[in-house]
């Protein structure tokens, strides 16, 4: 994920009713002009600001306004580059900026944990909130200046409610490169099948299930999305698989529980998408059994760091503030 919250649109019917001045300007001032300097430097790290004010907008005031309109962040971002007296002066530039927001997003570095079961035999999954969503380990970018292994464990404790600080050792992990992108998943072995798991932000995560490792896609098919010998829709996952089986042959204890399940998947959490509210009774979810995984990558250099674009601006927020007050 993202560092921060929920990324779907609200599941049920709105109207078209954009956010009032007041709305926008108050979103400003909570996530932008209150932020710290150095998150003002560039464009980019301001844009990441704002993606976070439209989390925050989908997730709660759309809950506390019926009425309003879900947006996507390219309209969001828009909106408040039009009616906020900080951005305004730059929407003449605004499809330049989002053009290099989005071309910086697919570079930030990306980190997460492969969590194992007692048995070894099974990881655990996340499943995303929008419709066709597929199913990926807990995982998400990192913020800036965040160390590879806290970024981990701040994604795992947002995305499944679970800690794992103090289980990651930081030399188990693997590692891979695609595109612009490097991704490392730290590898979290022997937690118990029944532990109870739950997301702990809003609209991100629709289900949480332990997943046979043979089950797992073995191919790229040439696309990031693809499908395992279940069926089941997978993004960013035949990469590691290769990696993962080799380092449950060397680290796996000798004495293991075995799974109780067979073929079986277990759902440990999912959320009722119809409402606001969501369960945890654990559901069996039957798979079938086969392959063995491999991997491919590719591996290029990094994209310059953030700021290049725009990088002579600075906010006046003591001026900013009396049009808005």
């Amino acid at each position: 994920m993202a560092a921060g919250g929920g990324n779907g649109k609200a599941q049920g019917g709105h109207s078209s009713r954009l956010p009032s001045q007041e709305m926008l300007d108050d979103l400003c001032s909570r996530f932008v002009l209150n932020a710290p300097e150095e998150e003002l430097e560039s464009f980019e790290r301001i844009l990441f600001l704002l993606e976070q004010a439209h989390w925050f907008y989908e997730d709660n005031t759309m809950e506390q306004n019926a009425s309003l309109k879900s947006l996507t962040l390219r309209e969001f971002t828009a909106l408040m580059f039009q009616k906020c007296v900080a951005l305004r002066p730059y929407i003449a530039h605004f499809d330049d900026i989002y053009k290099n927001f989005t071309s910086y997003k697919t570079s930030v570095p990306v980190t997460g944990a492969i969590i194992l079961d007692e048995s070894y035999e099974r990881c655990l999954m996340v499943k995303g909130w929008k419709p066709g969503a597929s199913w990926t380990f807990p995982r998400g970018k990192k913020n800036k200046d965040e160390e590879d292994h806290n970024c981990a464990i701040r994604e795992v404790w947002e995305e499944t409610g679970f800690d794992v600080s103090e289980l990651i050792r930081t030399d188990d992990h693997l590692e891979v490169v695609i595109g612009q992108q490097r991704m490392r998943l730290f590898i979290v072995g022997g937690v118990p099948e029944e532990t109870l798991f739950i997301p702990q932000t809003k609209k991100e995560i629709s289900e949480i299930a332990w997943h046979r490792i043979e089950d797992l896609p073995k191919h790229s098919n040439e696309s990031s999305h693809n499908r395992g010998p279940t069926g089941l829709k997978y993004y960013m996952v035949w990469p590691f698989l290769r990696p993962l089986q080799a380092w449950i042959v060397k680290n796996r204890p000798l004495i293991t529980l075995k799974s109780d399940n067979g073929s079986k998947g277990v759902t440990v959490w999912k959320a009722n998408t119809s409402g606001h509210t969501t369960f945890s009774t654990p559901i069996m979810v039957s798979h079938s059994v086969t392959v063995v995984a491999v991997k491919e990558t590719t591996s290029t250099s990094f994209v310059d760091l953030p700021g290049k674009s725009f990088r002579n601006f600075r906010f006046d927020v003591p001026h900013i503030v009396s049009h808005i007050v």
